[in-house]
């Protein structure tokens, strides 16, 4: 049962195993994660996957693992203990970064990932009124999207951008004096809109763009929240997000790179 590389033409053996280990089959999710990172499975001899995994490298400091799922009738084989092996090689960077939810939580700390914090899923209708102060992005944005989000993330992203910049339903900025001083996406997905990634350069901005985001939409909204940043918390609570589950944010190697107390939410929990 060899580990290789698949392509988006896997796509539907990817979204039957999604489905039958309870996930969402998010079609759009998939196939952003073909496009940026790299896929790998396992194929089951029976036909589809008998596991997969992706990894998404940022340059040579920062890398991403997700995704990671073994068919039911392939458990306690050490096919999740081979794809975490080969996902974390094929990323070869100096931070490798997850996270787990509490049964996934001891084979990755076997493997050598250490807590770094907490992550809660959102979800919930948002009583929020536009704030005004946003506006969608323009093409003449993204040199500046670009380095604002290098200093937060840390590593270069550029190619994930452009990608959610093409795929998003919408992607809005706002100004400052200085130029950019916060984007953040919104998706459609399967029952909710998404909000993710949020970079911004203060708390007040990151409020202003996520009821921008959200305002009209006729989807509950979901988003996943660091540990970070205990007072959007409470905020997000008082105008309807509800708590769905926590995972842990993993990491092997060194630590994570960038200012992450401006990343106020990820593009997924499979790419940071």
């Amino acid at each position: 049962m060899l580990i290789k590389r698949i392509d988006i033409t896997r796509l539907d053996d990817c979204l039957a195993l999604a489905v039958s280990r309870d996930w969402t089959p998010d079609r759009r999710v998939w196939t952003l994660m073909f496009e940026i990172g790299a896929v790998f499975g396992i194929d089951d001899p029976g036909g589809g996957l008998a596991g997969c995994v992706v990894s998404t490298r940022y340059g040579t400091r920062l890398s991403a693992i997700g995704m990671m799922l073994v068919a039911e009738g392939f458990g306690r084989q050490g096919l999740g203990t081979r794809l975490m092996e080969h996902a974390i090689a094929d990323g070869g960077t100096e931070s490798t970064w997850l996270t787990a939810t509490r049964f996934g939580k001891p084979l990755y700390e076997k493997l050598g990932f250490r807590s770094v914090g907490e992550c809660t899923r959102y979800a919930g209708d948002l009583r929020l009124p536009p704030s005004g102060g946003s506006r969608p992005v323009s093409i003449e944005d993204v040199p500046a999207m670009v380095r604002l989000d290098a200093a937060v993330f840390g590593a270069p992203r550029e190619h994930v951008l452009r990608a959610v910049l093409s795929a998003a339903d919408q992607v809005r900025v706002i100004e400052g004096t200085d130029g950019v001083r916060g984007y953040g996406a919104a998706w459609r997905n399967v029952d909710n809109t998404a909000i993710g990634p949020l970079v911004a350069t203060d708390e007040r901005t990151a409020r202003d763009l996520i009821a921008d985001l959200a305002a009209g939409s006729d989807q509950p909204i979901r988003f996943h929240l660091a540990d970070t940043h205990p007072e959007l918390r409470e905020w997000l609570e008082s105008h309807g997000a509800e708590r769905e589950f926590d995972t842990t944010a993993m990491v092997y190697g060194a630590s994570l790179p960038g200012d992450r107390e401006r990343l106020f939410l990820p593009l997924t929990l499979a790419t940071g």
